[in-house]
């Protein structure tokens, strides 16, 4: 089971970002796939999740900015990340759930995580 993310870095406020995660080692249809994302000093938060019906779900914080993807065919899932602010600037996680059906995105729902994609977001 391996999950990669790329295209992390650094923004000025108001830009964008795309975030890729690869996934391999799973029947990928049947997993839920999440962002979790953790800035210094802080706790894990939940930022977005993908289903393997492709119900989706996103923290009232980004909401509007941000949009979850995923293509089959690739294994593959995205977060883009439109008018990005300072307090964005974190370290994202792609993780994965083998229930396949998650709820808000409760870090500690997912088995397996990748090994994250630093995000910083200049004011």
């Amino acid at each position: 089971v391996q999950l990669v993310e790329s295209g992390g870095g650094s923004v000025q406020a108001g830009g964008s970002l795309t975030l890729s995660c690869v996934i391999s080692g799973f029947t990928f249809d049947d997993v839920a796939i999440g962002w979790i994302r953790q800035a210094p000093g802080k706790e894990q938060e939940g930022v977005s999740r993908i289903n393997s019906d492709s119900s989706t779900y996103y923290a009232g914080s980004v909401r509007g900015r941000f949009t979850i993807s995923k293509d089959n065919a690739k294994n593959s899932v995205y977060l883009q990340m439109n008018n990005l602010k300072p307090e964005d600037t974190a370290v994202y996680y792609c993780a994965a759930g083998e229930s396949g059906h998650i709820g808000p995105v409760d870090p500690s729902k997912f088995d397996y995580w990748g090994q994250g994609a630093q995000v910083t977001v200049a004011s």
